[in-house]
């Protein structure tokens, strides 16, 4: 996955719900459904193209209805809530 690397493939989209909102919010986190075959590593490097920001960890997830979510801890130099802004999301 890491030749062409393209962070328009990775990403796929936001996820907005209460509990994200929340965590936008208080954690500094953005959540959102990713391509099932990409790593964490790729998931940093994506969020940190796309969006000029610095990611501080990644954890992932599988849903049941079978997608990858990534959730993306920023570092505390960067704010989750401009991102989410910027996005449309908030």
């Amino acid at each position: 996955m890491a030749e062409g690397f393209d962070p328009y493939a990775v990403i796929k989209y936001p996820v907005m719900t209460e509990k994200t909102m929340k965590m936008v919010e208080e954690e500094n986190k953005l959540v959102f459904i990713v391509d099932r075959r990409a790593s964490k590593h790729t998931i940093k490097r994506a969020v940190e193209e796309l969006f000029d920001v610095e990611v501080e960890k990644v954890w992932t997830l599988i849903t049941p209805r079978g997608q990858k979510k990534a959730i993306i801890k920023l570092r505390p130099e960067y704010k989750a809530v401009d991102v989410a802004m910027r996005l449309g999301i908030l």
